[in-house]
């Protein structure tokens, strides 16, 4: 019992649809972090002079006035115009692939799953217990290793980019103005490109442990197993109930048919094939009925109370009853076979009428191809 209420399986397609319903997917939080932070930091670099050069043009526009400028009013708006459109589009322009890469990073794992659930209030949040499981479990010792992973790697990412600049940046003073300022503004793009690139492995080791710890929840025992499957495909003894009386109708069905049948066929132990022939409708002989052991029986006593003529022909018998379902034609392979069954019944018919001669016994050995025998 132990063994079933474990949780060893993998999870069903169906638990892992309603825990997307719910919003419980595989998130990452460290890989759209460093997405948006390489992804700003490459912009940077791309952007960061353009930025720089409008934002030096709108300052100098606006703070080098004539003096006909000052005493002009509208002069103040038109600075404005003037500082947004030289600005706006460099910056909106980042912001947008900033937006994306954010995005994109959040759905990057687990994909695109929208949910009112995962909003909901939930009251086990709010009980203290639960809170200092999640603090002092496993989950919290991953995510204070990968803080402090973050420090060492990114704290030696800044220390190695102070290195590589220190010179460059002692020496800013000896340049002209403005070129300093685009020359330090170029030194802070590297550094931060630098920076970022120190997420990239946090980011490398939390996306498969988000994966592992993800599937570890949806994990299944044995027993949920079973219960989701009997859910599912339905209780076993209500099917084999409905499977009886699906039966024991269709068995009724066939009765009612036997009486317009034209011959049973039988095996005189075990099988019974009801055919009926419509030689106006230009079909085949169909079967109306069949069975085995005591449903044949059934067939051939009632057959006997309509008189229903009753043929003994067992290899014919098993070779119709294999390979024909009720209310289908018989297979032509067997035309020949089924043709003289029926040209003895109707002799028989027309002898018992005293308009003919009593027919010749049917033949034993009626031509039965080999694939049809049985």
């Amino acid at each position: 019992m132990a063994d079933e209420q474990e949780k060893t399986e993998d999870p069903t397609g169906k638990k892992l649809d309603d825990a997307r319903k719910k919003g419980q997917l595989a998130r990452s939080r460290e890989l759209s972090t460093t997405l948006v932070l390489v992804v700003s930091g490459v912009m940077f670099l791309v952007m960061g002079g353009t930025i720089a050069q409008a934002i030096f043009g709108m300052m100098k526009n606006m703070f080098q006035l004539s003096r006909d400028q000052t005493y002009d009013a509208t002069h103040m708006f038109g600075a404005w115009v003037y500082g947004f459109s030289a600005v706006a589009a460099p910056v909106l322009l980042y912001m947008v692939v900033a937006m994306a890469a954010g995005i994109y990073g959040s759905i990057a794992l687990g994909g695109y799953n929208f949910t009112w659930e995962s909003a909901s209030p939930k009251m086990n949040k709010l009980n203290p217990l639960n809170g200092f499981k999640r603090m002092f479990g496993v989950n919290g010792l991953v995510e204070l290793l990968k803080s402090i992973a973050k420090f060492f790697v990114i704290g030696s990412m800044a220390l190695v980019s102070l290195m590589y600049f220190q010179d460059e940046a002692l020496h800013l003073d000896l340049e002209l103005y403005p070129n300093n300022l685009f020359h330090a503004l170029n030194m802070l793009e590297w550094a931060f490109f630098l920076l970022t690139l120190g997420m990239i492995p946090i980011a490398i080791f939390d996306v498969p442990y988000q994966l592992y710890k993800h599937n570890k929840e949806m994990k299944m025992s044995k027993q949920e197993v079973k219960d989701e499957r009997k859910n599912a495909e339905g209780d076993p003894q209500v099917k084999g109930r409905i499977r009886r009386l699906q039966y024991q109708a269709a068995a009724r069905r066939m009765m009612q048919e036997v009486p317009k049948a034209d011959v049973v066929v039988t095996n005189p132990t075990h099988y019974s094939v009801a055919l009926k022939y419509d030689d106006n409708g230009g079909r085949a002989p169909v079967v109306v009925a069949k069975g085995i052991d005591e449903l044949a029986m059934h067939i051939r006593k009632i057959a006997g109370a309509h008189e229903v003529p009753v043929v003994p022909s067992p290899m014919l018998a098993r070779a119709i009853y294999y390979s024909t379902e009720v209310e289908h034609e018989i297979p032509h392979k067997l035309f020949m076979s089924v043709a003289q069954v029926l040209a003895y019944v109707y002799q028989l018919r027309a002898f018992k009428a005293g308009k003919g001669k009593r027919p010749k016994p049917l033949k034993k050995d009626l031509p039965i191809p080999p694939e049809l025998r049985r």
